[in-house]
């Protein structure tokens, strides 16, 4: 069983970049999504202080999570992802902590849906639920389970159509 910790979240910075590249790269079987996060941070879609950061004890990143700017429809919305984390901190609430920041950033911020393409059984912890039952849809196969969404704001229901997703994710 892991040790949990206590995590200090933040917007990232410049000097986190490198950092946030080689998370990416061990966290991942692929360069895919550090080279994601490196095009996603010269595309529109970005938005600074929806990067945000897990820092052990001593001040070092351990995980990751990151919201990039999507449509639901012609509704404005965040795409959550990728979010990563150092394989050795894994499963001692690293990701969650980034997770939780990065969507209350983004609630403070203004924003009011959220959409991610992960594990269904993970996710839901967040506050999210299946997309589907929405009325929300991809333009690639996926499984259904894994597509799902959340609204930050529960006096604004989640909109359907089809999610549009930053040039970078190739969807």
């Amino acid at each position: 069983m892991a040790i949990r910790h206590t995590w200090t979240t933040r917007a990232e910075t410049s000097a986190d970049i490198p950092v946030i590249r080689e998370i990416d790269l061990a966290a991942f079987d692929t360069a895919e999504e550090a080279e994601l996060v490196d095009a996603l941070r010269a595309d529109p879609a970005w938005i600074d202080g929806l990067s945000l950061i897990a820092d052990d004890q001593d001040g070092n990143p351990a995980g990751h999570a990151l919201l990039t700017r999507c449509h639901i429809g012609d509704v404005p919305a965040l795409c959550l992802g990728p979010v990563a984390v150092w394989p050795a901190q894994q499963n001692t609430g690293a990701g969650s902590a980034a997770i939780r920041a990065a969507l209350s950033a983004a609630a403070e911020s203004g924003e009011r849906f959220v959409t991610v393409l992960g594990h269904p059984n993970y996710y839901p912890r967040f506050g999210f639920t299946r997309a589907a039952t929405h009325g929300i849809g991809i333009p690639i196969e996926v499984p259904e389970e894994s597509l799902m969404a959340l609204s930050l704001d529960e006096r604004f229901p989640l909109p359907s159509g089809t999610i549009r997703y930053a040039a970078p994710f190739g969807i």
